[in-house]
Protein backbone atom coordinates (compact mmCIF):
# COMPACT_ATOMS: atom_id res chain seq x y z
CA UNK A 1 0.00 0.00 0.00
CA UNK A 2 1.37 3.21 -0.90
CA UNK A 3 1.61 5.47 1.75
CA UNK A 4 3.53 8.62 0.47
CA UNK A 5 3.45 10.85 -2.11
CA UNK A 6 5.93 13.52 -2.66
CA UNK A 7 5.05 15.51 -5.47
CA UNK A 8 1.46 16.81 -6.12
CA UNK A 9 -0.05 20.14 -7.51
CA UNK A 10 -2.85 21.99 -6.83
CA UNK A 11 -4.50 25.64 -8.53
CA UNK A 12 -1.90 27.47 -7.34
CA UNK A 13 0.55 26.37 -10.31
CA UNK A 14 -1.73 24.57 -12.62
CA UNK A 15 -3.13 21.78 -11.10
CA UNK A 16 -7.11 21.70 -10.99
CA UNK A 17 -7.69 20.68 -7.77
CA UNK A 18 -7.62 23.61 -4.58
CA UNK A 19 -5.36 22.76 -1.42
CA UNK A 20 -8.70 21.82 0.56
CA UNK A 21 -9.88 19.53 -1.88
CA UNK A 22 -6.33 17.60 -2.85
CA UNK A 23 -5.84 16.82 0.79
CA UNK A 24 -9.40 15.45 0.79
CA UNK A 25 -8.02 13.12 -1.62
CA UNK A 26 -5.42 12.49 -0.47
CA UNK A 27 -6.97 10.89 2.81
CA UNK A 28 -9.52 8.91 1.38
CA UNK A 29 -6.68 7.61 -0.70
CA UNK A 30 -5.13 6.37 2.52
CA UNK A 31 -2.11 8.53 2.12
CA UNK A 32 -0.12 9.31 5.68
CA UNK A 33 2.88 11.92 4.25
CA UNK A 34 2.39 14.21 1.63
CA UNK A 35 4.00 17.24 -0.16
CA UNK A 36 2.34 20.09 -1.99
CA UNK A 37 4.95 21.15 -4.88
CA UNK A 38 3.37 23.76 -6.64
CA UNK A 39 5.45 25.15 -9.94
CA UNK A 40 7.35 28.28 -8.85
CA UNK A 41 5.32 29.47 -6.02
CA UNK A 42 4.55 27.83 -2.20
CA UNK A 43 1.05 30.48 -2.44
CA UNK A 44 -0.54 27.63 -1.79
CA UNK A 45 0.56 26.32 1.50
CA UNK A 46 -1.10 28.43 3.47
CA UNK A 47 -4.27 26.70 2.44
CA UNK A 48 -2.34 23.88 2.25
CA UNK A 49 -1.82 23.72 6.30
CA UNK A 50 -4.91 25.51 6.96
CA UNK A 51 -6.93 22.54 5.52
CA UNK A 52 -4.36 20.61 7.05
CA UNK A 53 -5.63 20.99 10.40
CA UNK A 54 -8.64 18.85 9.92
CA UNK A 55 -6.21 15.94 8.89
CA UNK A 56 -3.97 15.58 12.11
CA UNK A 57 -2.51 12.41 11.32
CA UNK A 58 -1.97 13.37 7.71
CA UNK A 59 2.00 15.07 7.42
CA UNK A 60 2.32 17.51 5.35
CA UNK A 61 5.65 18.56 3.75
CA UNK A 62 6.13 22.67 2.34
CA UNK A 63 7.86 22.17 -1.16
CA UNK A 64 8.29 23.58 -4.51
CA UNK A 65 9.01 22.22 -8.06
CA UNK A 66 11.60 24.73 -9.88
CA UNK A 67 12.15 24.48 -13.61
CA UNK A 68 16.08 24.50 -14.85
CA UNK A 69 17.35 25.09 -18.12
CA UNK A 70 19.90 22.46 -19.72
CA UNK A 71 21.01 22.70 -23.66
CA UNK A 72 18.14 21.64 -25.23
CA UNK A 73 15.84 20.33 -22.70
CA UNK A 74 15.24 21.04 -18.82
CA UNK A 75 15.67 19.36 -15.45
CA UNK A 76 13.16 19.77 -12.61
CA UNK A 77 14.40 19.82 -9.35
CA UNK A 78 11.92 19.51 -6.23
CA UNK A 79 12.45 21.11 -2.87
CA UNK A 80 11.76 19.85 0.33
CA UNK A 81 11.11 21.37 3.47
CA UNK A 82 11.67 24.58 1.83
CA UNK A 83 11.31 27.90 4.12
CA UNK A 84 8.75 29.49 2.55
CA UNK A 85 8.14 32.29 4.58
CA UNK A 86 11.34 33.78 3.70
CA UNK A 87 10.85 37.14 2.22
CA UNK A 88 13.76 37.03 -0.28
CA UNK A 89 13.00 33.90 -1.34
CA UNK A 90 9.31 35.48 -1.95
CA UNK A 91 10.69 37.56 -3.95
CA UNK A 92 12.58 35.65 -6.22
CA UNK A 93 9.86 33.42 -6.44
CA UNK A 94 7.86 36.04 -7.74
CA UNK A 95 10.70 37.22 -10.53
CA UNK A 96 9.99 33.22 -11.47
CA UNK A 97 6.44 33.88 -11.89
CA UNK A 98 6.42 37.22 -14.28
CA UNK A 99 8.96 35.15 -16.32
CA UNK A 100 6.15 32.19 -16.35
CA UNK A 101 3.89 34.93 -17.72
CA UNK A 102 6.22 36.92 -20.69
CA UNK A 103 6.31 33.17 -21.77
CA UNK A 104 3.11 32.53 -21.96
CA UNK A 105 1.91 36.23 -23.36
CA UNK A 106 4.37 34.96 -26.61
CA UNK A 107 2.77 31.44 -26.94
CA UNK A 108 -1.04 33.19 -26.71
CA UNK A 109 0.66 35.38 -29.73
CA UNK A 110 2.93 32.43 -32.27
CA UNK A 111 -1.02 30.07 -31.91
CA UNK A 112 -3.37 33.43 -32.92
CA UNK A 113 -0.57 33.58 -35.61
CA UNK A 114 -1.10 30.06 -36.97
CA UNK A 115 -5.15 30.90 -36.67
CA UNK A 116 -6.40 29.59 -33.08
CA UNK A 117 -8.54 32.18 -31.71
CA UNK A 118 -7.26 31.70 -28.13
CA UNK A 119 -7.58 34.67 -26.25
CA UNK A 120 -4.66 35.91 -23.42
CA UNK A 121 -7.86 36.94 -21.13
CA UNK A 122 -9.49 33.64 -21.08
CA UNK A 123 -5.66 31.87 -19.99
CA UNK A 124 -5.36 34.54 -17.53
CA UNK A 125 -9.04 33.50 -16.06
CA UNK A 126 -8.15 29.79 -16.35
CA UNK A 127 -5.53 30.43 -14.28
CA UNK A 128 -6.82 32.71 -11.84
CA UNK A 129 -4.18 33.50 -9.01
CA UNK A 130 -2.19 30.46 -9.85
CA UNK A 131 1.96 30.32 -11.20
CA UNK A 132 0.76 30.67 -15.02
CA UNK A 133 2.16 27.80 -16.82
CA UNK A 134 1.67 26.29 -19.81
CA UNK A 135 -1.05 23.36 -18.59
CA UNK A 136 -3.54 26.64 -18.74
CA UNK A 137 -2.92 27.25 -22.26
CA UNK A 138 -3.22 24.12 -22.82
CA UNK A 139 -6.61 23.97 -21.16
CA UNK A 140 -7.91 27.01 -23.32
CA UNK A 141 -7.02 25.26 -26.73
CA UNK A 142 -8.86 22.19 -25.60
CA UNK A 143 -11.72 24.37 -24.77
CA UNK A 144 -11.97 25.68 -28.23
CA UNK A 145 -11.84 22.10 -29.44
CA UNK A 146 -8.54 22.29 -31.29
CA UNK A 147 -7.53 19.12 -29.29
CA UNK A 148 -9.33 16.52 -27.76
CA UNK A 149 -6.93 16.72 -24.34
CA UNK A 150 -4.51 18.92 -22.89
CA UNK A 151 -1.57 16.08 -23.54
CA UNK A 152 -2.25 16.64 -27.36
CA UNK A 153 -2.07 20.58 -27.16
CA UNK A 154 1.19 19.99 -25.60
CA UNK A 155 2.33 17.06 -28.93
CA UNK A 156 0.56 19.63 -31.35
CA UNK A 157 1.49 23.41 -29.78
CA UNK A 158 3.18 23.65 -27.14
CA UNK A 159 5.22 21.21 -26.44
CA UNK A 160 9.38 22.24 -26.34
CA UNK A 161 9.58 21.11 -30.45
CA UNK A 162 5.90 23.24 -31.34
CA UNK A 163 5.53 25.64 -33.29
CA UNK A 164 4.06 27.34 -30.79
CA UNK A 165 6.93 27.07 -28.18
CA UNK A 166 8.86 30.32 -26.06
CA UNK A 167 11.53 29.71 -24.59
CA UNK A 168 12.01 31.67 -20.72
CA UNK A 169 14.79 32.77 -18.46
CA UNK A 170 15.66 29.97 -15.72
CA UNK A 171 18.28 28.69 -13.73
CA UNK A 172 21.01 25.86 -13.93
CA UNK A 173 20.19 23.02 -12.37
CA UNK A 174 23.37 23.74 -10.25
CA UNK A 175 22.40 27.17 -9.32
CA UNK A 176 18.34 25.65 -8.20
CA UNK A 177 20.06 22.88 -6.29
CA UNK A 178 22.22 25.88 -4.48
CA UNK A 179 19.11 28.22 -3.92
CA UNK A 180 17.44 25.01 -2.32
CA UNK A 181 19.53 24.73 0.34
CA UNK A 182 20.42 28.02 0.77
CA UNK A 183 16.38 28.70 1.86
CA UNK A 184 16.30 25.09 3.88
CA UNK A 185 14.90 22.90 1.23
CA UNK A 186 16.01 19.31 0.36
CA UNK A 187 16.85 19.31 -3.26
CA UNK A 188 15.59 16.20 -5.46
CA UNK A 189 15.61 16.03 -8.80
CA UNK A 190 12.24 15.15 -10.53
CA UNK A 191 11.15 12.60 -13.06
CA UNK A 192 14.29 11.75 -14.34
CA UNK A 193 13.29 9.20 -16.87
CA UNK A 194 10.85 9.76 -19.64
CA UNK A 195 7.25 9.54 -18.88
CA UNK A 196 4.34 8.03 -21.41
CA UNK A 197 1.72 9.90 -19.38
CA UNK A 198 3.26 13.05 -19.39
CA UNK A 199 3.58 15.05 -22.04
CA UNK A 200 6.95 17.21 -22.93
CA UNK A 201 8.57 14.59 -20.85
CA UNK A 202 12.09 13.61 -22.07
CA UNK A 203 14.48 11.39 -20.04
CA UNK A 204 17.71 13.74 -18.47
CA UNK A 205 20.27 13.07 -21.06
CA UNK A 206 23.59 12.18 -19.46
CA UNK A 207 22.12 11.56 -16.04
CA UNK A 208 25.00 9.83 -14.18
CA UNK A 209 27.40 12.86 -15.18
CA UNK A 210 24.35 15.09 -13.91
CA UNK A 211 23.82 13.64 -10.77
CA UNK A 212 27.23 14.02 -10.14
CA UNK A 213 27.58 17.22 -10.41
CA UNK A 214 24.52 18.22 -8.46
CA UNK A 215 25.75 15.92 -5.68
CA UNK A 216 28.18 17.69 -5.63
CA UNK A 217 26.49 21.46 -4.72
CA UNK A 218 24.03 19.82 -2.51
CA UNK A 219 21.26 17.59 -4.72
CA UNK A 220 20.00 14.81 -1.90
CA UNK A 221 17.45 12.85 -3.50
CA UNK A 222 15.76 11.75 -6.79
CA UNK A 223 12.44 10.89 -7.84
CA UNK A 224 12.14 6.88 -8.38
CA UNK A 225 8.73 5.97 -7.68
CA UNK A 226 7.06 8.24 -10.10
CA UNK A 227 4.05 8.32 -12.16
CA UNK A 228 3.45 5.53 -14.87
CA UNK A 229 7.16 4.35 -14.74
CA UNK A 230 7.71 0.84 -15.41
CA UNK A 231 9.24 -2.03 -12.92
CA UNK A 232 12.22 -1.24 -14.97
CA UNK A 233 12.50 2.10 -15.12
CA UNK A 234 12.38 1.78 -11.24
CA UNK A 235 14.87 -0.49 -10.58
CA UNK A 236 17.20 1.61 -12.62
CA UNK A 237 16.75 4.76 -10.71
CA UNK A 238 16.49 2.68 -7.84
CA UNK A 239 19.98 1.42 -8.38
CA UNK A 240 21.60 4.93 -9.10
CA UNK A 241 20.11 6.51 -6.21
CA UNK A 242 21.61 4.39 -4.14
CA UNK A 243 25.37 4.43 -6.24
CA UNK A 244 24.83 7.97 -5.60
CA UNK A 245 23.84 7.75 -2.05
CA UNK A 246 20.44 10.19 -2.81
CA UNK A 247 17.19 9.57 -1.31
CA UNK A 248 14.72 7.94 -3.37
CA UNK A 249 11.98 9.76 -3.80
CA UNK A 250 8.83 10.14 -5.98
CA UNK A 251 5.05 10.66 -6.49
CA UNK A 252 2.26 10.92 -8.89
CA UNK A 253 2.85 14.42 -9.70
CA UNK A 254 -0.93 14.81 -9.53
CA UNK A 255 -2.65 17.27 -11.35
CA UNK A 256 -5.93 16.04 -12.10
CA UNK A 257 -5.51 17.57 -15.66
CA UNK A 258 -7.98 15.69 -17.93
CA UNK A 259 -5.63 13.70 -19.28
CA UNK A 260 -6.68 9.54 -19.56
CA UNK A 261 -4.05 7.60 -17.54
CA UNK A 262 -3.25 10.07 -15.11
CA UNK A 263 -1.50 8.36 -12.15
CA UNK A 264 -3.57 9.96 -8.88
CA UNK A 265 -2.72 9.85 -5.35
CA UNK A 266 -2.14 6.94 -3.59
CA UNK A 267 -1.43 4.94 -7.10
CA UNK A 268 2.81 5.58 -6.80
CA UNK A 269 5.24 6.67 -4.25
CA UNK A 270 7.93 5.45 -2.16
CA UNK A 271 8.38 4.26 1.12
CA UNK A 272 7.80 5.75 4.43
CA UNK A 273 11.77 4.86 5.22
CA UNK A 274 12.25 7.57 2.06
CA UNK A 275 10.43 10.12 4.33
CA UNK A 276 12.42 9.61 7.37
CA UNK A 277 15.45 10.04 5.20
CA UNK A 278 14.39 13.21 4.61
CA UNK A 279 13.45 14.19 7.86
CA UNK A 280 17.26 13.24 9.03
CA UNK A 281 18.19 15.20 6.13
CA UNK A 282 16.12 18.42 6.83
CA UNK A 283 17.65 18.03 10.80
CA UNK A 284 21.23 17.65 9.10
CA UNK A 285 20.82 20.90 7.29
CA UNK A 286 19.56 22.66 10.11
Amino acid sequence: MVEVDLHLHTTFSDGTLSPTNLLEMCVRKGLRVICISDHDTTNGLEETFAAGSAYPELVIIPGIELSTDVPGSEIHILGYFIDYLNNDLQQILSKFREGREDRAIGMVRKLNEMGLEISWERVKEIAGDASIGRPHIAQAIVEKGYVQYPKDAFDKYIGREGPAYVERMKLTPSDAVKMLVKYGGIPVMAHPTYSEAKSDREGVKSLREILGELKDVGLMGMEVYYGDYTEDQIAYLKNLSDEFDLIPCGGSDYHASGNPGEPEPGSVGPPLSSYNALVEARDRLH
